[in-house]
């Protein structure tokens, strides 16, 4: 109900009306106050609106009252609170418009606005009607000290004179306070909501994340994810600091870097963390220095990178793997055309001695040397992947069953040797030679690697691959394998050792005991097959080594015999040789000549196609080399073979192109013949090509 209106200054009052004043002033008093501890009490802002408007109905009509706040972003109010007699649903966000309210927020004063003012404020287009028509209104602009927050109205729908001044300046009094307390409520609320927001982030964080004492480094925040990942419970996390992380090696180095660190801002590092159960974990954390309940605090999110670095490391050693291979296969292609000379003059050379000469043992040591020589560079292009295969579909049970007849004399009789192969292992497409090497170089490491004995292990089997399987291991793709395994119960090796082994010329045996060709052989021949390798070892409990080949769904081939007469063919044909290295094209020459062939000489694919135009007799076969300036081996062949689609072709090459070997699958009047070659062993190629098609 609403209090007795007070007389106007300078009138004379009876002690009636004084009475009535103290006491409505005493009740002004007593509301103000309660909107102030109100907004110590109340839980959120709706509670808080709530009790301000019972507190005013103690003083003035209000049973019709509501809050608008203004939001700048849309420029339209919102109706927090909302009471009223005649519109009882609240309105949506209205556009600040011409509305009373309106007009009272863009004034920035008090205002009573009865009917009457309101009608001459209408016809000035100031205002306009906005909900039902009351004939009274109280409105209040709702300022802070730096800006004006909304509107307070509180209005009549009977009775006109239902305000009066006095009535305005009480609301206008508590229009202050009541300001004050929703921006501060507004400020808890939107501090709450963010706080809610953090735990929220913070507790379902899939990645473990920490709130870490600035000064003390101790743990005064866990969210889940981080007692899942690192094993310890919520209780022991408290009881711990971040430096119980690191192992011993890298507590010094984080410490020094807690130290250096300055200032705020976001900061990334890489540590090493060890797991409740002693597991090591490579992390980046990332770290944010912020206030929390009062307290400088880190807000640390870590991040298991294990596997990442893992791949990274992976990739590392494949490019370097990579790079290495192309320098070694550059190298072992020079050499072999040297050694392409060095063999062909002396095969010639002893082919002109007596039997009985005194030259003929140094000319036998001079093979014996090249030959040696030829065989490291054949060892160089298998680790390059630049050898000169014959792949065939095979079945790997039949290398492998021919080998263990022979490595029980290998190895030794203090070493067992167990074989497990697949009954229905599949096929793969392989050099079956190549296969004999790739155990044969294994098993002889695992020999050296247990000289006091042990246990010998080759299985066979058919793995499937999977998409689990390609997330390790991001180089292979997924899918049907046959796999070689090779383990042994030997020395193992360190870490180290292992990133190494596959590397070219390294290795752990003494001087003299072996080339560190052995392992470098076998991984060129894998991934030149198609396939790739893996090795598992710890020192003191063995090595595993793993060869995955790419399964194939084509029968086996069946063996063609080799030619067994020693005997060189000859032949009367004219051959096109072209060869941009002097030395080497004047061997090749010499061994076709021997042979009883013509020979027409090119130093390049341009001159040869000179001579082709001009020599308008057959030219039977056309031998090139591979690589030449200006035009490839290829490139000639293409040209020629449009002119003369009946000719032969010969390639020859210190390393194996790609190519040229897709050329020998779809074409059978095409060969390649790798350096350093025999005299027999291009005329039988020459006379077969010749020959046969």
């Amino acid at each position: 109900m609403a209090l007795p209106t007070i007389p106007e200054q300078g009138t004379t009052i009876s002690p009636e009306q004084l009475s009535c004043l103290v006491y409505r002033m005493e009740a002004e008093r007593r509301v103000i106050s309660e909107i102030v501890h109100g907004l110590n009490q109340t839980a959120n802002l709706d509670e808080l609106l709530a009790g301000i408007h019972r507190a005013l109905k103690k003083v003035l009509p209000a049973e019709n009252c509501f809050v608008a706040l203004y939001d700048a972003v849309t420029d339209t109010f919102g109706f927090p609170f909302f009471v009223d007699q005649v519109d009882p649903a609240p309105p949506p966000p209205q556009k600040v418009g011409h509305s009373c309210t309106g007009y009272v927020f863009r004034k920035g004063t008090p205002m009573l606005i009865p009917q009457s003012e309101f009608d001459r404020l209408a016809a000035a287009g100031e205002v306009e009607l906005v909900g039902a028509p009351s004939p009274a209104r109280l409105g209040v602009p709702l300022k802070t000290p730096t800006e004006t927050i909304g509107v307070l109205v509180v209005q009549q729908y009977e009775n006109e004179k239902a305000y009066d001044q006095r009535d305005l300046e009480f609301l206008s009094s508590v229009g202050g306070h009541i300001a004050l307390a929703i921006e501060r409520r507004r400020a808890e609320d939107a501090l709450r909501k963010k706080e809610e927001m953090f735990r929220l982030l913070f507790s379902h964080n899939p990645l473990p994340t920490w709130v870490v004492d600035h000064d003390t480094l101790r743990f005064l925040e866990v969210n889940e994810a981080a007692v899942r990942v690192y094993g310890y419970s919520q209780e022991e996390f408290k009881s711990m600091t971040i430096l119980d992380f690191p192992p011993e090696e890298e507590k010094i180095k984080m410490l020094s870097y807690l130290k250096e660190e300055s200032g705020d801002g976001l900061y990334r590092e890489h540590w090493k963390h060890r797991k409740k159960d002693g597991k090591i974990i490579e992390v980046e954390t990332t770290v944010h220095k912020l206030e929390y309940s009062g307290k400088r605090v880190r807000l640390i999110v870590a991040q298991d990178v294990s596997g990442r670095h893992i791949l990274e490391q992976q990739l590392r050693q494949s490019q370097k793997m990579e790079a290495v291979g192309r320098l070694a296969g550059g190298v072992a292609h020079d050499f072999n055309n040297l050694l392409m000379v060095i063999k062909g003059h002396t095969e010639l050379l002893r082919n002109e001695l007596p039997p009985a000469s005194e030259y003929s043992r140094k000319v036998e040591q001079i093979e014996r040397a090249a030959d040696r020589a030829s065989g490291l560079t054949r060892q160089l292009l298998a680790f390059s992947r630049l050898q000169i295969l014959q792949p065939n579909v095979m079945n790997l049970n039949d290398v492998v069953s021919e080998m263990g007849r022979l490595l029980p004399r290998l190895i030794g009789e203090d070493i067992e040797l167990v074989m497990r192969t697949s009954h229905s292992l599949g096929a793969i497409r392989a050099d079956a030679s190549q296969m004999e090497q790739i155990i044969m170089n294994l098993v002889v490491n695992a020999r050296d690697a247990m000289p006091d004995g042990g246990k010998l292990i080759i299985e066979t089997s058919n793995p499937e691959l999977d998409s689990v399987y390609n997330d390790k291991h991001p180089i292979v793709r997924q899918g049907h394998y046959v796999l070689l395994c090779v383990s042994d119960t030997g020395t193992g090796m360190s870490l180290e050792t292992q990133a190494h082994i596959f590397e070219p010329f390294f290795t752990t045996k003494a001087q003299g005991k072996g080339t560190g060709l052995g392992l470098a052989t076998v991984y060129g021949v894998v991934k030149q097959s198609g396939g790739f390798i893996w090795v598992y070892s710890e020192l003191g409990r063995g090595t595993t080594f793993k060869i995955y080949f790419p399964r194939v769904d084509q029968p086996v081939d069946r063996a063609i015999p080799a030619p067994t007469s020693s005997e060189a063919p000859r032949g009367t044909e004219t051959i096109l040789l072209t060869e941009d290295e002097h030395d080497v094209r004047e061997v090749a020459r010499e061994f076709l000549e021997s042979g009883g062939y013509t020979v027409i000489e090119a130093r390049d694919g341009t001159e040869a196609l000179g001579l082709v135009e001009k020599h308008q007799a057959a030219i039977d076969l056309l031998i090139t080399d591979m690589v030449m300036p200006r035009m490839t081996g290829q490139e000639l062949a293409a040209r020629l073979k449009e002119q003369r689609p009946k000719l032969r072709m010969l390639y020859m090459s210190g390393y194996s192109e790609r190519a040229a070997a897709e050329s020998l699958r779809s074409d059978p009047t095409v060969r390649l013949l790798a350096k350093p070659f025999t005299r027999s062993a291009l005329l039988r190629t020459v006379h077969e090509l010749l020959r046969n098609y």
